[in-house]
């Protein structure tokens, strides 16, 4: 990656670990499938209506808003709001990355240096240790639910992966925008079924007495800076490099996460985290070491692992 490319990488770690507590403070006050589809929906109406859809597979374009935005988030938030503690989230979410490195090599064909298998792993061993230290403090489903948020994740990056490498020219913003306009119905859906047919109405009804005035700035927040911005220089990055040398960027977002929690929530890291998260920082820095973009195959019609739209 260029040095360009790497600040960008960790600009988008930044505004993801801050992104877990305008998610914490949401919760607060929204049912989380009514949440996920809110966030979508202040996207995917002014899309709809201003900008022109990008020209990649409708297949791709549905792996990417059903995988990133779609089980990513319906599980995350979920997790959330049953009690998994923002720092734990912000680490076990991260599982994406070695998700997104095994279905890169399994789907987009990717071959993975052993150099960037090496820093996976020790950034793994860091995630391992941090887990052990935090994990008495969540119940097992919580965890369980967080991690199928990741592999939702990771699904998203390959089908933004095939978009981009099938279509280089397409534009990254407008496919991110675009990916927001999967969610909202689906998850509109779900939350009646789910939360009740009135509960997240009820909650924006309301959204302006109590927590809901800090609720709906968590909301501009993932909005402008989590998901247009954030996900905006992802699929950027992920339009330019293979999957296995810009997913590992996503392990340093704990660190952020986690200091987040520490300040804003009282949810101090032991040494054992601290090691831990060192561990991670310097084995992401490894595993995104190279000097130059890896060829790819482009994709077949249907590749392995992926359906028709």
């Amino acid at each position: 990656m260029t040095a360009r490319d790497r600040l960008l990488g960790l600009t988008v770690v930044v505004l993801w670990g801050l992104n877990f507590l305008a998610i914490r403070v949401g919760l607060d006050h929204f049912p989380p499938f009514f949440f996920v589809a809110l966030r979508f929906a202040v996207i995917a109406v002014p899309v709809l209506l201003f900008v022109p859809r990008p020209r990649v597979r409708g297949r791709w374009l549905l792996l990417y808003g059903g995988g990133f935005g779609i089980a990513q988030f319906a599980f995350l938030f979920t997790a959330m709001r049953i009690g998994m503690p923002t720092g734990l989230a912000a680490l076990v979410l991260q599982s994406s990355a070695p998700f997104t490195v095994l279905l890169g090599a399994l789907v987009a064909r990717e071959r993975l240096r052993p150099l960037q298998g090496a820093g996976i792993a020790a950034a793994l061993g860091g995630m391992a240790l941090i887990g052990w230290d935090q994990l008495p403090y969540a119940g097992l489903l919580p965890v369980l639910l967080t991690l199928a948020a990741g592999l939702g994740w990771a699904f998203g990056n390959i089908g933004t992966r095939l978009a981009t490498t099938e279509s280089p020219g397409v534009n990254p913003l407008h496919l991110t925008m675009w990916m927001a306009v999967i969610p909202p119905l689906p998850m509109l859906a779900l939350s009646a079924a789910v939360e009740g047919p009135g509960a997240g109405w009820h909650a924006l009804a309301t959204s302006f007495s109590g927590a809901g005035p800090l609720a709906l700035a968590g909301l501009a927040y993932i909005v402008v800076l989590g998901t247009l911005a954030g996900s905006g220089l992802w699929t950027y990055l992920m339009s330019r490099y293979p999957a296995s040398a810009v997913a590992p960027y996503s392990l340093l977002v704990p660190v952020v996460g986690m200091s987040v929690a520490w300040v804003a929530f009282g949810e101090r890291p032991s040494g054992l985290a601290v090691l831990g998260a060192l561990v991670v920082i310097a084995g992401a820095g490894a595993a995104t070491a190279s000097r130059k973009p890896v060829p790819l195959p482009a994709p077949t019609a249907q590749p392995v692992g992926v359906g028709a739209a």
